[in-house]
C-alpha cells in the first residue's frame, strides 16, 4: 500500500487535465483512478498526465467504492455536482469540487449538510485564491494598507462562444444556471476573500445580446457587505473582447486597483499608484490558471487535518449571492436579503 494520498478525477474534460497535472507535481499523491461517462475520455486523461496505471471506471457509484481514492476532484458539468458531491462526502471522500458547487438553494444547502455530516476536506475552485497579482492584493489589505473597506467592485468579463467544450450545457438555465453561476461566482468569491466580508444585500439587473443563452449573459449586480460597504459586481459571458477580470477595492487610507496600490500608510509621500508586477487574473484558459497551488493546498489541508478557507462551507455565501442576483434580476432588479434560508 502506498504511503501517498489516492487521488481520483471524476470527469474527464478540458479542466480535469489540469487537475490531473497538478495532483502529478505533488509529490504526496498518488493518481490511483479516473473517471468518466466514457471509457476513452478517462483513458486518454490518465494517460496524458503521466498515469497511464490508473484504474479506469465508467461507473461512479463503482469509483467511489475504491479504497484507494482518498482525494478527488469533481470536474463534471454543473448541473451534477449536488448529488456527486454528496455522494463523496457519504463514501469518505475528501474532494476539489469546480465551480459553482450548485444551482439553486437547495442544493447548495443539501451539499453543506452532507459535509457537515461527513466531516471530510473540501475545497471548491475558485483558483484565483493563488493568482499571484490577488494574493498580493489580499496581503496590502491585510497590512491595513487602505484602512477600513467602503466600497469593493469585481467584475468577470468573459467572451464565451461554441469554441467552448461545455457550450451545450453551458447556455442553459437547467444545466449551466445563469452568468453569475456558470462564471461570475469567480467575482464573486473574489470580493468575499480579498475583504474577508459576507455579502448580505443584492439588487441586480440582466442584459447582454447573445440570444443564445436561455438566460441574460450579462448581469449587473449592487451588494451591500456584512460591514455596511457598497460596491458592483458584474459577469459578461457575451463579451465581445479578450478576457477581463477588474478588481477596485476603496478604503479610507487607500485604494487597489487590479495590481496597483494608493496607501497613506505604507506610502504616504508618494504622488502616482505604486504597480507591483505580478501575474494577473487576465485569461480564461484553464492552462493559465493556478491550478499547482490549489491542489497543493487541498493536500495540505488533508495531510494536517486543517480547513480550507475556500471550502464548501464557505462557498455558501457566494452561492447565494449568485441565486439571489438572478432571483433579482427575475423581479426587475427588487432587493434581495441574504441568506436565503
Amino acid at each position: 500500500m502506498s504511503d501517498k494520498i489516492g487521488v481520483g478525477i471524476h470527469g474527464a474534460g478540458w479542466v480535469a487535465g489540469e487537475h490531473l497535472n497538478a495532483y502529478m507535481g505533488n509529490p504526496h499523491c498518488e493518481v490511483v483512478a479516473v473517471s468518466s461517462r466514457k471509457e476513452e475520455s478517462a483513458r486518454a486523461a490518465a494517460e496524458n498526465c503521466g498515469a497511464p496505471d490508473a484504474t479506469i471506471y465508467t461507473d461512479y457509484e463503482k469509483f467511489l467504492e475504491d479504497e484507494r481514492v482518498q482525494l478527488l476532484s469533481i470536474c463534471t458539468p454543473s448541473h451534477l455536482h449536488v448529488a456527486e458531491g454528496v455522494a463523496a462526502a457519504q463514501a469518505g471522500k475528501h474532494f476539489i469540487m469546480e465551480k459553482p458547487m450548485a444551482l439553486d438553494v437547495d442544493g447548495i444547502y443539501a451539499l453543506r449538510d452532507a459535509v457537515r455530516e461527513a466531516g471530510v476536506k473540501t475545497v471548491v475552485s475558485f483558483v484565483l485564491h493563488w493568482c499571484p497579482s490577488l494574493i498580493n492584493a489580499k496581503k496590502f489589505i491585510e497590512a491595513n494598507a487602505i484602512g477600513n473597506i467602503f466600497y469593493v467592485e469585481t467584475d468577470y468579463w468573459h467572451g464565451v462562444d461554441d469554441w467552448y467544450s461545455g457550450w451545450e450545457w453551458a447556455i442553459t438555465r437547467a444545466q449551466g444556471g445563469s452568468s453569475f453561476l456558470f462564471g461570475g461566482c469567480h467575482a464573486v468569491d473574489a470580493a468575499r476573500w480579498l475583504t474577508d466580508l459576507d455579502i448580505v444585500e443584492v439588487a441586480a439587473f440582466g442584459g447582454g445580446w447573445d440570444k443564445r443563452y436561455e438566460y441574460p449573459a450579462t448581469c449587473v449586480g449592487i451588494v451591500k457587505y456584512s460591514n455596511g460597504a457598497i460596491g458592483k459586481i458584474s459577469s459578461s459571458v457575451d463579451l465581445i473582447s479578450p478576457y477581463q477580470f477588474n478588481i477596485d477595492i476603496l478604503g479610507d487610507q487607500g485604494a487597489i486597483r487590479d495590481n496597483k496600490l494608493w496607501s497613506r500608510t505604507l506610502q504616504p509621500e508618494a504622488s502616482d499608484w505604486t504597480v507591483t508586477p505580478a501575474i494577473l487574473p487576465d485569461s480564461g484558459d484553464v492552462e493559465h490558471h493556478p491550478f499547482e497551488g490549489e491542489i497543493d493546498h487541498m493536500v495540505d489541508c488533508v495531510l494536517n487535518d486543517v480547513e480550507s478557507d475556500v471550502n464548501i462551507e464557505d462557498a455558501v455565501n457566494t452561492h447565494e449571492t449568485c441565486v439571489a442576483m438572478d432571483m433579482s434580476i427575475e423581479q426587475d432588479g427588487a432587493t434581495v436579503k441574504l441568506p436565503l434560508k
